[in-house]
């Protein structure tokens, strides 16, 4: 049975903390999200009572180490619905899709070849496939968003073609919090024989992933989008794939052999994709996050943010002071302005009033065109978020005036 208030019992964070003297309504989720005590009590266990490296020593600690190192990846894979064997671990989203730009994109295509992406990409999934068309020659199409700034299977079947060898797409945008439909996706990118990447970023933490059912190429995610540390994520790739992908890192760990001359022999995937010591104390707080998501349900996760997003879009709609981006939504992402004020500003008297959210372009710095405003107020809701946190919100913007945002400065 999902209980909200029996599960933010689970969160430091939420036990009384206040911001600007108000309660926390902690609603900036597709940032970072708040750490439950599980995953906690798993970063300190390491660090107060198994300290060793992973895979470097022949003793009890480093042995016992090396069992939860690979615990998490069999976690993970159940997650994801794959072989552990096709979970790399990274630092985050971004370092993963580089490594895909990089070590298999690169490789793989020739001059002239296309890369699909959107216009509402984060920087994570723009930016690595600029520097690639930029040094390789590749070429950067958009799959054209509909009016309400929706990727539709209809506009990606126009935008693809012969010359597509790649796509890559979030799953779920991280302004206006739209689904992409990622398995049509992924069967007709695979019928002209290009491959796919999902940036998981905004999905994997909210709702059921099946890579399988999916059958994407590869996705990538980041554990503290998740409950989980900071500074971990993780890489998935199909197994054939990883074998074809170069590590972008090399170091120790990666390698089985290396010679004198120069000739170095890599370990087999995800190993030689995992250089030097890795985030050990993250790996394990990351394995705990994903066991706790597991254990609460993905299908009550979800069900519960789709009730608090349907609440405040329709208290959110009562008021005549509010630009609604995204009254249509699939996730808790609601983004917003309020009339006559820089978001920053009223994003700042919001703070003043206890709650977070995040105002700016939120990294898809090429979205402000499609918008016509260069800046918005995100709301991301999750699991631990209440009707309560809804209702500061609203009740906050109600009453964010022009005098009321120079009041917090003044």
């Amino acid at each position: 049975m999902f209980d909200v208030n029996e599960i933010r019992k689970d969160f430091p964070m939420l036990q009384g903390k206040t911001m600007n003297g108000h309660p926390l309504a902690y609603l900036d989720n597709s940032a970072t999200t708040l750490k439950p005590r599980q995953v906690i009590e798993a970063v300190n266990h390491f660090y107060c009572d198994i300290t060793a490296n992973a895979h470097r020593g022949d003793y009890e600690l480093s042995q016992k180490v090396d069992q939860l190192y690979e615990e998490t990846r069999k976690i993970i894979a159940r997650m994801l619905n794959c072989d552990p064997l096709e979970v790399a671990y990274t630092s985050g989203t971004t370092y993963g899709v580089n490594q895909v730009a990089w070590g298999y994109v690169r490789t793989h295509l020739k001059k002239g070849d296309v890369i699909l992406i959107t216009e509402a990409e984060h920087a994570s999934n723009v930016l690595p496939w600029f520097r690639l068309a930029d040094e390789c020659g590749f070429k950067i199409e958009y799959i054209p968003l509909n009016e309400e700034g929706r990727l539709t299977i209809e506009n990606f079947r126009k935008a693809l073609h012969e010359g597509v060898r790649f796509v890559a797409v979030a799953e779920i945008g991280n302004v206006l919090g739209y689904r992409a439909p990622v398995k049509e996706m992924c069967r007709l990118a695979h019928e002209i024989g290009a491959r796919m990447l999902v940036d998981g970023a905004q999905s994997v933490p909210h709702g059921h992933t099946d890579v399988k059912d999916m059958d994407c190429d590869f996705l990538c995610f980041s554990a503290h989008k998740m409950c989980g540390p900071s500074g971990m994520g993780v890489m998935y790739g199909k197994s054939e794939l990883l074998k074809e992908t170069e590590p972008l890192c090399l170091g120790g760990g990666s390698n089985a052999r290396f010679f004198s001359c120069g000739d170095v022999i890599l370990k087999e995937s995800p190993y030689k994709f995992e250089s030097g010591t890795q985030n050990i104390e993250g790996i394990m707080g990351m394995g705990a996050a994903a066991s706790y998501l597991m254990d609460i349900g993905f299908d009550n996760i979800a069900a519960h943010e789709r009730e608090l997003r349907d609440y405040l879009v329709r208290q959110l709609e009562k008021l005549d002071n509010v630009i609604l981006y995204n009254p249509n939504g699939d996730s808790g992402i609601v983004t917003f302005n309020v009339k006559g004020i820089f978001s920053q500003d009223a994003a700042g008297y919001l703070a003043s009033q206890g709650i977070a959210v995040r105002s700016g372009n939120h990294c898809a710095k090429i979205l402000v065109d499609f918008l016509k405003t260069d800046d918005t107020i995100r709301s991301s809701l999750y699991f631990y978020n209440t009707k309560e946190d809804v209702d500061a919100l609203v009740e906050a913007v109600r009453t964010c005036t022009i005098e009321n945002c120079i009041g917090i400065f003044f």
